[in-house]
């Protein structure tokens, strides 16, 4: 399987600054908002006129298709099987998006064999003709496989909660990827921040856990606040950035996908709006009080 691992690897490396940008979006923990944020990021890049695929790589337990309210007749399992063409498993999705659904309703364990490695090798090599960016949309924790995969993709975005468990898995699963892989460029998320402070404190205490320990210096992207808007998106299976435009979330994530693609690295944070109607309750009280 390493073989296959570092097979796939050279021939990404091969094809850096010609072809498609490969990102991984990952979490060392389930529930931090990662399906969401792919779909939503890959949106926003959709809409700047890139093209874009999504690959759930959540095999049998998949959510992109859900949450752009798609159904898929055909997933990712059903190419790494053989049983359908590349072609028949890429999907339309908003705002020209284009996924491949990682499927829902597993009824087995997934174990990787050399074939469907092959398999995924054939399909980077197509889809980097195709794409600007190829984001992959990776399940939660870390694996054999999925760590092989890793090593052999350009950027990842890391997501994390303030919640100390987040915090914690997210630093292993950095710790994980740069064992393997110590060049691997690294973009911190702090996601459903009650606050920008709670998303800069979070942000900080990863950013220097990674130099203290690994002497690895990584960037920020910022924080996504905590908003209403994504659950009322969720329900209604249409993207918040679609749905919500002007929401906080939407709003914040917009500018930063831009200074992502111009590779400006300035953090960018944003407010819901419970915290911003708290601060103007708090500034007004304590002027009563001067």
């Amino acid at each position: 399987m390493r073989d296959q691992a570092e097979k796939l690897r050279m021939k990404m490396l091969e094809s850096q600054g010609a072809l498609g940008r490969s990102i991984a979006v990952v979490s060392g923990k389930g529930g931090v908002g990662k399906s969401n944020f792919s779909t939503n990021f890959a949106i926003n890049l959709a809409e700047l006129g890139k093209k874009v695929v999504v690959i759930d790589m959540d095999i049998g337990m998949g959510n992109v298709h859900i949450i752009v309210g798609k159904t898929a007749r055909y997933s990712l399992k059903d190419y790494l099987f053989g049983e359908v063409s590349l072609e028949e498993v890429i999907y339309e999705g908003p705002h020209n998006l284009q996924y491949i659904s990682g499927g829902s309703g597993m009824s087995s364990i997934i174990e990787w064999s050399e074939e469907m490695f092959d398999g995924l090798i054939s399909a980077f090599e197509q889809l980097q003709k195709s794409f600007d960016y190829i984001l992959f949309d990776m399940g939660a924790g870390a694996t054999s496989w999925s760590l092989d995969l890793l090593t052999s993709i350009d950027e990842i975005i890391v997501i994390s909660t303030a919640e100390p468990t987040a915090i914690t898995d997210a630093y292993s699963m950095m710790k994980f990827i740069h064992l393997r892989d110590q060049s691997k460029t690294f973009y911190l998320l702090c996601n459903r921040a009650f606050s920008k402070e709670e998303g800069v404190e979070t942000l900080s205490r990863l950013e220097n856990t990674m130099m203290k320990f690994l002497n690895k210096q990584v960037s920020i992207l910022g924080s996504l606040p905590e908003d209403p808007s994504v659950r009322k998106a969720v329900r209604e299976q249409v993207p918040f950035s679609i749905s919500y435009p002007n929401s906080p979330i939407a709003t914040t994530l917009k500018v930063m996908v831009q200074q992502f693609v111009d590779r400006q690295m300035t953090e960018v944070h944003g407010e819901s709006k419970t915290t911003t109607f708290l601060s103007k309750l708090r500034s007004i009280f304590s002027k009563g009080r001067d």
